[in-house]
């Protein structure tokens, strides 16, 4: 086979890679174009230093980085290897970056690959320059090391090419064509190559060419400096180019490697150096001006402050010199994550974009799935799609100024709960004004100001059992959380749920749509609403979603994100039959939930709002005062009560009514923080946390929503053969200890051996415990067993229970 016309612009080590994996499955009509000569095609792979650490917060990263080592360990040019397994050493001069190794080597040890924790000794055993009178310790990742970039772009190329690929350099794109939304072909400084795909693979001319199809991609270029020392006596006669592990002292945001008698030296403190796309020279360009377009003239001035440090923390420096150095363009997002998927307008036109050498052929695996199966079955690339974002994500301000912060931030030690910084606030709902009158602690949600809690309800922690929680826990907490959860379920209370995503699915084919999609049936009666699933084809779940049936012809979608919104815009028929719409923007939304419920709502409307009058997941059109709302009867923390949807117009009007009706029943308003901790009291699922692409719905506890005696619909017969082989089960743990509240992605251990991961996690302030929802193996899945997670330098006792924790007869939903 074949396969299709594949143009993928870039043959830097992203593009060899994307060649040597795609070809690899059969597509073999393929042109790869490149501005620059090979395999030194002047681009990030060019110059970059090649540092490979595979420690990362996210899974999928990880996963990533740890299958670029193994492939780049396979290849070799001429017999010189394309990686240096040396390892890779993170060190620790300041109590607090000890206690984050403890955390990192938590991730690790998580995702499955082999680390251990070092003293001040052990880590200058390990490299001979480290002073260890600076270093309280250090985390040893031994499969870690140093990636030939240009060499293993040539073995790539090399196998790529052997399997009927061509390599054209010295091309310069000038234009993509295309035909009625559909890439055609590809024109460049030589002439034109026809295509019905074309991946950009260009790096940071990447915003340049994915222009040409009208695709506005997120990413900056930024200067980094790079150094590289004349020879250090202590390293004389060192022979092989590098013997010591790869080293990151991320207090100071340096990194360091070996190069024979020399030390690289790579910093990250400097003052953030953007630069546009469009201001970077070609490659004839700036080899006519001597040197090579990815590489800016070095600032010395930027890098004294890192030599002053490298020479206490490495002493030997002290009789070398810095003798050349340059300011290297890497590519930034505004969350970290590369950028990988096909343009929402253009079909055929893809991305692999923002990704740096560590995670280069994993990516290349990732897309080549994505092209030849229609789905990618080695990662969960849900963090890592091109269409992620929203609207106000892609603006130029927010872009330069995130993606400037994550530079500053590339080596901060950062708490799970950290809220962005500039531009904020970007999205505000109808009662922000009244939230800030109420004192609310604001963290931010796709864009949205969204409560974690109100000082407003500062009293009523008084006479309360809220325990605190360990230091780390207790960041962006107050006992304020407890509170409001408890007076949840003893009261009633008003929680701002505008930032969840809703979309509008319209027209006669709707129903036979959103059945096509989902795994429940949800064309039912008018009124209906159903919990269900979007599958992949392989059967991992890609988002769970409700579908509100308000009219023959209407549906309301509670969703995700924007990748939901996209999924439904790739899969509408072309008959015109069926429109989809983000209505979040122009609607809002509050959850009224609590015992009370019924008492604040019932004298404000017509409407009959008894448990006969609107049943568990329903949903109806009625007035609250002078408000018109959509009533749906569905509650993530586990109490009676409905989400109630308007327009922003009269948001704040709703809020006044439901409030002012509230109070004289001791209702309050409540945030994130107590959300969180009642949906784990109830055991609801947090897609994207608990349970991503990689994930099937008998392994997730979301069996119920599949109904494989419907129609067919997308993962249907993958389901089929999935369903009687669970191995992996989601498991609710619980946790004694009041403060040893875990935080998500901690390691779980049975004895000495890793067995899986938290997924959420929170204190269940009605239950008593500590809620810990994680991954484990089947068989480790009954209730009563105990396990311990790590958390930091501690084993946290923890067991499996029964869930949900509360309300499992469901009487309090029900009521």
């Amino acid at each position: 086979m074949a396969g299709p016309r594949v143009v993928i612009i870039g043959a830097g080590v992203v593009g060899a890679a994307l060649a040597d994996e795609i070809s690899a499955r059969g597509w073999t009509e393929v042109t790869v174009v490149d501005q620059g000569p090979l395999p030194a095609t002047g681009g990030s792979s060019s110059h970059a230093p090649g540092l490979v650490f595979q420690t990362n917060s996210s899974k999928t990263m990880t996963e990533l980085a740890r299958y670029t080592v193994e492939k780049f360990c396979s290849l070799d040019v001429d017999g010189k290897p394309c990686f240096l397994q040396v390892g890779g050493l993170e060190v620790a001069t300041t109590p607090e970056r000890l206690t984050e190794l403890h955390r990192r080597h938590g991730w690790i040890t998580a995702w499955g690959i082999e680390a251990r924790l070092l003293t001040p000794d052990e880590c200058a055993e390990q490299h001979s320059l480290l002073n260890p009178d600076r270093v309280l310790g250090g985390l040893l990742v031994p499969t870690d090391g140093l990636a030939k970039a240009v060499l293993a772009v040539e073995a790539q190329i090399r196998r790529a090419t052997e399997r009927g690929v061509t390599f054209l350099p010295r091309h310069e794109v000038l234009d993509v064509q295309q035909t009625d939304g559909q890439v055609t072909g590809v024109v460049t400084d030589q002439g034109e190559i026809p295509a019905d795909i074309v991946v950009c693979c260009a790096g940071i001319w990447g915003p340049k060419i994915a222009r040409m199809v009208g695709l506005n991609l997120p990413l900056t270029p930024l200067g980094h400096q790079l150094a590289w020392t004349g020879p250090v006596p202590a390293l004389a006669g060192q022979t092989e180019e590098s013997v010591r592990p790869i080293l990151r002292h991320q207090d100071a945001d340096l990194y360091y490697r070996d190069r024979f008698d020399a030390i690289g030296i790579g910093y990250y403190g400097h003052r953030p150096m953007p630069i546009t796309a469009d201001e970077i020279l070609s490659f004839d360009e700036a080899d006519t001006a001597g040197g090579m377009p990815s590489v800016l003239k070095f600032t010395e001035d930027d890098f004294e402050p890192a030599w002053t440090e490298t020479q206490s923390l490495l002493p030997s420096t002290k009789d070398a010199k810095v003798e050349e150095g340059i300011n290297g363009l890497f590519s930034f997002t505004t969350d970290n994550f590369p950028l990988l998927g096909e343009s929402p307008d253009v079909k055929g036109f893809w991305v692999a974009e923002a990704v740096w050498v560590t995670h280069s052929a994993g990516v290349g695996r990732a897309v080549a799935e994505l092209l030849v199966d229609g789905y990618c079955s080695s990662f969960d690339l849900h963090e890592c799609d091109l269409n992620r974002f929203e609207p106000h994500q892609l603006s130029p301000e927010y872009v330069l100024a995130r993606d400037c912060q994550n530079f500053v931030e590339v080596y901060d030690i950062l708490h799970p709960l950290q809220p962005s910084g500039h531009p904020r606030p970007i999205r505000t709902s109808p009662f922000h004004t009244r939230q800030r009158d109420l004192g609310a602690f604001f963290l931010e949600a796709n864009g949205w100001e969204r409560p974690q809690w109100y000082e407003a309800n500062a009293g009523l922690v008084e006479g309360r059992s809220v325990p605190t929680p360990n230091d780390w826990a207790a960041q962006y907490w107050s006992p304020i959380v407890g509170a409001e959860a408890q007076a949840t379920r003893e009261t009633v209370a008003m929680y701002d749920m505008t930032a969840l995503k809703r979309l509008e699915v319209t027209g006669p084919g709707a129903a036979d749509f959103l059945e096509g999609l989902t795994t429940s049936k949800v064309a039912k009666s008018v009124g209906s609403v159903t919990y269900t699933l979007l599958l992949d084809h392989d059967g991992g779940i890609r988002s769970d979603i409700t579908v509100a049936r308000l009219a023959r012809d209407l549906f309301q979608v509670g969703a995700n994100g924007n990748l939901d919104l996209d999924w439904f815009t790739r899969h509408l028929p072309a008959d015109g039959t069926v429109q989809v719409r983000d209505i979040t923007p122009g609607t809002c939304c509050i959850g009224l939930w609590g015992p009370l419920a019924r008492k604040v709502l019932q004298p404000l409307t017509d409407e009959d709002f008894s448990n006969d009058g609107l049943k568990y997941f329903r949903a109806k059109r009625a007035y609250i005062g002078s408000v018109p709302v959509t009533a749906m009867r569905l509650s993530y923390v586990g109490e009676l009560g409905w989400e109630l949807y308007t327009t922003a117009d009269q948001g704040q009007k709703l809020w006044d009514t439901l409030w002012q009706a509230a109070q004289p029943l001791g209702g309050i308003v409540a945030g994130r923080g107590a959300f969180n901790s009642l949906r784990l009291e109830k055991g609801y699922r947090s897609f994207g946390t608990d349970m991503t692409y990689e994930h099937d719905p008998y392994e997730a506890g979301v069996g119920f929503a599949v109904k494989l005696d419907k129609g067919d619909f997308i993962g249907k017969a993958a389901l089929e053969r999935r369903k009687t082989d669970v191995r992996r089960k989601l498991t609710c743990l619980t946790i004694e200890d009041p403060r040893s509240v875990v935080m998500g992605k901690e390691p779980v251990y049975e004895g000495d051996r890793a067995v899986g991961y938290v997924t959420s996690a929170a204190y269940g302030y009605t239950i008593g415990k500590g809620i810990a929802y994680a991954w484990l193996p089947a068989e480790l899945a009954a209730p009563g067993t105990t396990l311990h997670i790590g958390y930091f330098d501690e084993r946290v006792e923890a067991v499996v229970a029964e869930e949900p924790l509360f309300d499992p007869t469901m009487s309090r939903l029900r009521g």
